[in-house]
């Protein structure tokens, strides 16, 4: 996550950006910064339902509770989508996840009306994997 900006700072960039063009190239770009996740991460129980890519997300509890994500897909626009996601949740809970809501941000990008609907569906689906698989930890 070294990375990725904070929430702050992604909507000041994404506020930046001149157009709908320019902010798609941010988000690609984003989703590059990841942090490559390994072939042995790639398997069926990391997988995220309901994406119409195919999306990996791994989430792990560190010693301090803060849970740690990474992720990985197919396809270079939804994987900036996972990196926007994953610096929405950057340093919480369990708790903090389930308790946050992620829609006034995206409503704050104007994300949701410029994605088509299988990628809102796919990013919906993502949150609500984060959120259950937090859920059981908390």
């Amino acid at each position: 996550m070294a990375d990725l900006p904070d929430r702050d700072k992604l909507l000041r960039n994404f506020g930046r950006c001149a157009n709908w063009e320019e902010k798609y190239l941010y988000i690609i770009e984003l989703g590059q910064r990841l942090p490559p996740l390994g072939e042995e991460e790639h398997n069926p129980q990391n997988t995220i339902q309901g994406c119409q890519s195919q999306v990996w997300i791994v989430m792990r509890q560190n010693d301090d509770g803060v849970i740690e994500l990474q992720g990985d897909s197919d396809a270079a626009i939804v994987k900036g989508l996972i990196a926007v996601v994953f610096i929405l949740y950057h340093q919480m809970s369990a708790q903090d996840i389930v308790a946050f809501d992620v829609r006034p941000w995206f409503e704050k990008m104007a994300l949701a009306q410029h994605l088509t609907p299988s990628r809102s569906q796919g990013l919906e689906a993502m949150i609500r994997a984060i959120r259950s698989k937090a859920s059981i930890i908390s």
